[in-house]
């Protein structure tokens, strides 16, 4: 082997494993300890909870989000959680989608939703923002509203507003409701990338 040959071997052996990235997996939250039990944070909770089980560490800040990357059911994964708060959440998703040139097929967001109850998982291939703000960031930012998302049941508040309702902590009772909920959660996307929307859709929603 000549030795422009055996640097180019090297080059490509020594790439980082996220330039071989297929799904990208973002969850949508506010950054910092105050929001960490958020109800607006069910996505970063989630995302954290598939990082648990499959054994990948955010260990590093790209594209305004913290990133971890990792193999998981024989799959390149990308978990991402932007660092940009909840309403600027398209700059950090657009940023990854055009550095990873992946096909929005191949990203799912995951994020709260007040219309749904409390614990209930809701799969969609495409859609509206349906007022979340984060995903009306992603959709302007992408230009499309083309990509899968997992919608996470909060429920809405009895009285009160909205606004302070998702901003506030989730009661300890709903938190351990909530475990479970993240754990479905990921038996619903793996079944995504590993049989497709649809089927998922069919089985967990």
């Amino acid at each position: 082997m000549t030795g422009a040959a055996s640097r180019h071997g090297r080059e490509r052996s020594e790439a980082p494993t996220y330039q071989r990235a297929v799904y990208v997996i973002c969850g949508l939250g506010n950054p910092g300890p105050r929001y960490t039990r958020n109800r607006h944070n069910a996505g970063f909770q989630c995302v954290d909870h598939l990082a648990a089980a499959w054994g990948i560490t955010f260990d590093r800040m790209r594209f305004k989000a913290h990133v971890g990357t990792g193999r998981a059911l024989g799959l390149q994964i990308v978990l991402a959680k932007p660092m940009t708060f909840m309403n600027d959440s398209g700059l950090a998703v657009s940023a990854i989608v055009r550095w990873y040139k992946i096909p929005l097929s191949r990203l799912l967001v995951i994020y709260d939703d007040l219309d749904l109850p409390l614990g209930r998982v809701r799969l969609r291939p495409n859609g509206s923002a349906g007022g979340h703000k984060g995903m009306a960031s992603i959709i302007a930012q992408l230009g499309s509203d083309q990509f899968p998302r997992l919608r996470i049941g909060i429920g809405r508040p009895i009285q009160g507003e909205p606004y302070d309702y998702v901003l506030s902590d989730f009661a300890p009772d709903q938190w351990l409701t909530m475990q479970e909920t993240y754990a479905r959660a990921r038996a619903a996307i793996e079944c995504f990338l590993q049989r497709g929307i649809e089927t998922a859709m069919s089985q967990f929603n």
